[in-house]
């Protein structure tokens, strides 16, 4: 069973994740921030994962810190449920209209952390939430899971919008990235023979 449970407590967050990747898409969140967890809500209903979370962050000083302690926590959650990524499809891309917005996602689950985040938004601030911690938030995701992962808006003029797409973008390529492909059994889908 591909689960995972991690725990984090620092000075700003004290944060209980959960991940199950072979689930249903149900979720449990709650980060103390209401626009992070409506996206995380929607990552985990397109990606198909089981996803619980609770965030106890210091949200009096603002929001970075509770959304990047959570793209590490998730990030470490999907490395520890992967293992050693056996007979996983590896390789995935999506394009997503969201409305007016159109997101490009590709994944390489590669064991090498790299973001490529070229999305724009019209408004600094979604509601009340800073939408430059959408790019700390994946920032921090794949270097806890290391990941090429390329995001881009190739099309949109509202932000909520923008941000919708990305999270159901990524979510729906890492599915089929983490997706396990009966062609290759065990095997580690790298010719080194390790990711």
């Amino acid at each position: 069973m591909r689960t995972s449970v991690i725990e984090r407590k620092t000075a700003e967050t004290n944060i209980t994740l959960t991940l199950k990747l072979d689930g249903t898409g149900k979720s449990n969140v709650c980060s103390g921030v209401g626009f992070l967890d409506h996206m995380l809500t929607l990552f985990a209903a397109h990606s198909r994962f089981d996803l619980t979370l609770t965030c106890l962050g210091d949200i009096q000083v603002d929001d970075h810190h509770s959304a990047e302690d959570i793209g590490i926590c998730l990030g470490q959650a999907l490395c520890e449920a992967l293992g050693a990524k056996r007979g996983i499809n590896r390789y995935a891309s999506t394009t997503l209209p969201m409305d007016e917005s159109l997101i490009l996602t590709a994944v390489d689950i590669s064991g090498r952390s790299c973001l490529c985040y070229d999305v724009d938004y019209p408004t600094e601030k979604i509601g009340t939430f800073d939408a430059e911690l959408i790019e700390e938030f994946f920032q921090a995701f794949v270097r806890n899971c290391p990941m090429a992962l390329h995001i881009r808006k190739m099309a949109g003029s509202n932000s909520h919008h923008i941000a919708e797409g990305v999270f159901k973008s990524v979510a729906r390529t890492l599915k089929a990235a983490v997706a396990i492909d009966p062609a290759l059994g065990d095997e580690i889908p790298s010719t080194k023979g390790v990711i």
